[in-house]
């Protein structure tokens, strides 16, 4: 019941986002505007735009993963399905995880796959790229799990949107430390394991608890 629960949300989400594709596109548009126009603002030379790319490219990824918040258990809040999915059989935390997994499927996914082609144009070395797309499948997934819970804590809001970046983003800040120095030490040539089994043991505990934290924020913005 309960596995069979979690693919049933999981299908509908992504049948719901793959209907509005113009805001599925709006994450991914915001990443490859952001990271575009930094190479413009600064300089075009090789050098320069080695030393900052790795910045650039985690914060770019970071906004951009704040874009698809405030729709997550909103649509479902104003048209009644979170009620009926919080009285129904199959547990509520098993419901969020589902729902958790389709936004990172939608949201985060498209990042790690076209995060590569950028940090080529930052000239990052191909070696590099391994250790890139790795963390940014460990820090990804931990940011969809922080930003379900903010989305949770703001569903009953009006104009919650705001609110949930400001309460998202100083909990992203060990992510994105984290990221950026597994890839620093990639493109130095270095050993990133230690930042990268940070990331995991970070994604290791927002899988565990994160859909505990949401489920209960869920029925306390609910009553």
């Amino acid at each position: 019941m309960n596995m069979r629960g979690f693919i049933q949300i999981l299908t509908r989400d992504l049948k719901v986002a793959l209907r509005r594709w113009s805001e599925l596109c709006n994450p991914l548009i915001f990443f490859l505007i952001v990271a575009s126009l930094f190479p413009l603002a600064i300089s075009p030379e090789a050098s320069d735009l080695k030393e900052v790319g790795t910045g650039v490219l985690w914060i770019s990824a970071l906004l951009s993963s704040l874009l698809a918040l405030d729709g997550l258990f909103r649509d479902d809040a104003e048209d009644g399905s979170m009620e009926q999915l919080v009285l129904s059989p199959v547990p509520l935390t098993i419901i969020i995880a589902a729902k958790i997994l389709a936004h990172w499927l939608i949201t985060g996914l498209p990042l790690v796959v076209i995060a590569p082609v950028i940090a080529l144009s930052y000239y990052m070395p191909v070696d590099a790229l391994t250790t890139l797309i790795l963390a940014l499948i460990l820090a990804t997934p931990t940011l969809s799990v922080l930003g379900a819970i903010g989305a949770a804590l703001t569903v009953g809001l009006r104009r919650g949107g705001p609110i949930v970046g400001l309460l998202v983003l100083p909990l992203t800040g060990p992510v994105l430390i984290f990221g950026t120095l597994a890839t620093d030490l990639a493109v130095q040539g270095e050993s990133a394991a230690g930042p990268l089994y940070l990331l995991g043991a970070l994604l290791a505990l927002a899988v565990v608890l994160g859909p505990l934290a949401t489920s209960a924020a869920v029925r306390v913005s609910l009553e």
